[in-house]
């Protein structure tokens, strides 16, 4: 006999709240996303994993590089809301946004942003709907002292909002 699967459970894994970035040709572009963690030390490498229907993704591949800015817990629902629920082929999320192009040409956000990192893709994993990437770390830099987002912060705290197109997303199911 199998257990039933309680979704909510999966809320009790930490993540934490990141803005992606990457580019394609002159473009650049940004989403928020909540995986994100080491996988190996020599070299560093991290893990990400997007949604093949956002366009970070698709710069991702064309570039095989992405940027990661760990937002502190001060990073307020405007920053959240432009990176998290706005595509970039509608408008242009750098817009009044403070961000430096790292080495590959990744733009990293500053705003409210605890640490930066700038990666190469070495891997790519198909996983359906979204695909793991795992790039090695090639720059990394604290910006602040304050406390790093958590997914449980946003959601109790700042009272965030989930994208359907978040790994994490959850629809209700009723019986």
């Amino acid at each position: 006999m199998t257990s039933p699967i309680d979704l909510s459970t999966l809320c009790q894994i930490q993540y934490g709240i990141f803005i992606i970035s990457s580019f394609s040709g002159s473009k650049i572009n940004g989403q928020i996303a909540t995986v994100a963690f080491q996988v190996t030390n020599q070299p560093a490498q991290i893990a990400i994993c997007l949604n093949k229907n956002n366009l970070t993704h698709q710069f991702v591949m064309d570039s095989k590089t992405f940027g990661i800015s760990i937002l502190s817990e001060e990073a307020d629902l405007k920053l959240i809301g432009k990176f998290g629920f706005r595509c970039g082929r509608d408008c242009d999320k750098f817009i009044d946004t403070n961000y430096k192009k790292s080495i590959t040409g990744s733009p990293l956000v500053l705003d409210h942003a605890a640490g930066i990192l700038d990666l190469k893709v070495n891997q790519a994993l198909d996983l359906g709907t979204h695909t793991l990437f795992i790039g090695e770390v090639l720059t990394a830099e604290k910006i602040s002292a304050k406390k790093p987002m958590t997914y449980d912060y946003y959601h109790k705290v700042v009272k965030g909002k989930t994208h359907q197109n978040a790994p994490t997303f959850q629809t209700k199911i009723t019986s």
